[in-house]
């Protein structure tokens, strides 16, 4: 299970946000081995003044931030954030300086979805990766 919530300028994800998911559900599906059909992204259109960030970024400036089930390897979680910033500068035109991205690990007994706690249910794709 992972959801992904992505923040950004108004003006600057408005335009991409269709290809942004595209590019960030690529990376989880190559680096984590999760299925075509799961995708949870949610976007955070801010207006610039309640977008506060480091000087040295651009109006382009994204932050994803990805909770997800524990158990992947820790080569795993690197290799997703290698693709994102790879395909985010190739795809999307947006500066290594201008992506930040956290993953946020929780145990599977802490989600809850169709109607049950997560480490009760039998999931259709490998966690451990």
């Amino acid at each position: 299970m992972s959801q992904v919530k992505i923040y950004g300028l108004r003006g600057s994800l408005h335009s991409i946000t269709r290809a942004m998911s595209d590019v960030i559900h690529s990376c989880v599906v190559d680096a984590l081995q999760y299925p075509q059909d799961k995708r949870a992204h949610r976007f955070f259109p801010l207006e610039p003044q309640d977008f506060f960030y480091p000087s040295g970024r651009t109006e382009r400036y994204t932050i994803i931030e990805i909770s997800m089930f524990e158990g992947r390897s820790v080569e795993a979680k690197k290799a997703l954030i290698r693709l994102l910033f790879e395909r985010f500068a190739s795809v999307l035109g947006i500066g290594l300086q201008d992506f930040e991205v956290t993953i946020f690990e929780t145990p599977k007994h802490n989600w809850g979805f169709r109607e049950l706690p997560g480490d009760e249910h039998t999931l259709n794709y490998k966690v451990d990766v």
